[in-house]
């Protein structure tokens, strides 16, 4: 560590102990742009025997228990770093060199178990229903499901997942240890979108040692340092690949690909069956090409939504479509005027009832109906079939429509006509 490095974190110890409440957003809000007293902090922490440790330890805790959120977040980027150095020096049997990390550790893990009340936090996740859109899949993009009684019955139903109350732990043990460091990353991943790119390769390169440390691949990862196997556990892994899986889409990618190999091949050694179901399903989801992704603005998982329309189902056939599609069917429009020119005339269906609703026998008025309008009908069609005889058929087409309204009013005065 080089005079000005380490000069510079003295600075940053000596100002926060005479700064005055008053300053403190502003102080915070300044913090996040110092980006070498950020590297220098790194140099710090992976130096075990450094003497800057523990005080360095001390204000990274004394920032996350002011209630700043910013200071919070500043001291929230190391833990990936700082879990790293813990499990590499428990490794190593050197458990008095880790005792200010293991501290800062804990004193977090109980800050976050506890509301401001002093009362334990219940985490509650609602768990996703394929039958519901969400940004993720719509159902009818899934295909048809199937309604059937039991499906009916838990309609609306939602299974939610629990974490918690959590124990308060006054020291790290082999017992505990994955129990704590477990939720601590849980607590970093609910501020990924507030981390620097340094803390995003952080979580990369610590993923990859501890996956690797003490197998073959670690001779072709060709990591140096320690050579002893760091246990882990399932649900300590998947909270790394949640941490990764954002790596990826947010400048990353390079890091982020390396270590889900090393994962899904510690996984497998393992046999851990829930870090292999999430790792894979990340690697099946991935892009074929890396992703240019700019490290600057906004940082996202980016999905892809389909558009949202109204669609109608295809699968459910009622009477009523059944009648519905009969009715459009035999519906025509009423182009008059254009059947006319071009010579084709729509024949309406014609009903003949009586005033009690009873339909007329075969009388005179039936047959003369009948004949008046096949006349009709005939002299239409004659004049329109006949090009040369446009021009004398207009007022020969007007003479049928006026006997055919001469016709109706004849009609109308014992029974009525439909169309």
């Amino acid at each position: 560590m080089f005079t000005s490095e380490k000069g510079a974190v003295e600075e940053w110890l000596s100002e926060f102990k005479t700064l005055p409440e008053t300053s403190l957003s502003n102080y915070a809000t300044n913090l996040k742009d110092k980006s070498s007293l950020v590297s220098s902090l790194y140099k710090v922490i992976q130096e075990p025997q450094s003497e800057l440790l523990e005080p360095v330890c001390h204000q990274l805790f004394e920032f996350y228990r002011s209630g700043e959120e910013q200071l919070l977040r500043f001291t929230l980027q190391f833990l990936p770093e700082l879990i790293w150095c813990y499990l590499a020096v428990s490794a190593s049997r050197n458990v008095h060199s880790s005792g200010c990390i293991e501290a800062l550790l804990l004193g977090v893990y109980n800050l976050e178990i506890v509301d401001k009340q002093g009362h334990s936090k219940v985490l509650s996740f609602t768990i996703p229903s394929l039958s519901k859109p969400s940004v993720y899949h719509e159902p009818s993009s899934i295909g048809s499901m199937a309604l059937t009684e039991s499906a009916l019955s838990q309609h609306g139903l939602s299974k939610v997942v629990y974490s918690g109350p959590h124990p308060q732990r006054e020291m790290l043990t082999a017992q505990n240890r994955f129990e704590v460091l477990t939720f601590l990353l849980l607590c970093y991943n609910a501020a990924l979108t507030y981390m620097p790119s340094v803390s995003l390769q952080s979580l990369c390169q610590i993923c990859s040692r501890i996956c690797v440390c003490g197998y073959p691949r670690q001779h072709v990862r060709k990591y140096k340092g320690i050579s002893s196997r760091i246990p882990v556990s399932s649900g300590f892994m998947v909270q790394m690949l949640t941490g990764i899986y954002f790596a990826f889409y947010n400048g990353e990618w390079d890091l982020a690909q390396k270590a889900l190999d090393d994962i899904i091949y510690r996984a497998q050694l393992e046999l851990y069956p829930e870090p292999l179901l999430v790792a894979n399903a990340i690697k099946a989801s991935l892009p074929h090409g890396a992703m240019k992704s700019s490290k600057e603005g906004t940082r996202c998982i980016q999905v892809e939504i389909t558009p949202t329309s109204s669609r109608i189902s295809r699968n459910a056939v009622t009477s009523m479509s059944i009648r519905g599609h009969r009715w459009k069917r035999h519906e025509q429009p009423d182009n008059s005027n254009d059947t006319t020119e071009l010579g084709i005339l729509v024949i309406p269906e014609i009903s003949v009832t009586n005033v009690a609703g009873e339909r007329t026998g075969n009388g005179e008025k039936g047959r003369t109906l009948g004949e008046i309008d096949a006349q009709h009908i005939q002299g239409v069609q004659e004049t329109a079939t006949d090009p040369r005889t446009e021009s004398k058929g207009l007022p020969e087409i007007r003479r049928q429509k006026s006997v055919r309204k001469m016709m109706e009013d004849g009609i109308n005065s014992p029974g009525r006509v439909q169309f």
